[in-house]
């Protein structure tokens, strides 16, 4: 099953994630096979490939729950 779920960046007690399509037996911070975006807690940035996510959800992704709020967070959803 595909996902879309968050990768961790950054170091100790200041993340930073980026947004990655990657199959659902993947490891957290494996390989991807797209990455559609990047969110930053700590600054509250979130950038985004609209049409990306659109496209991966239309071919049957699943979200993750922390994803689904950004996406609405951002009107994509």
């Amino acid at each position: 099953m595909v996902k879309i779920r968050l990768s961790r960046l950054g170091k100790k007690r200041k993340p930073s994630y980026r947004i990655v399509v990657t199959d659902s037996r993947v490891r957290r911070d494996g390989k991807p096979l797209e990455t559609v975006g990047f969110y930053d807690p700590i600054h509250n940035e979130i950038h985004l490939s609209s049409e990306a996510i659109k496209k991966r959800l239309d071919e049957g992704a699943q979200v993750s729950r922390v994803v689904r709020d950004i996406l609405i967070k951002a009107n994509v959803l």
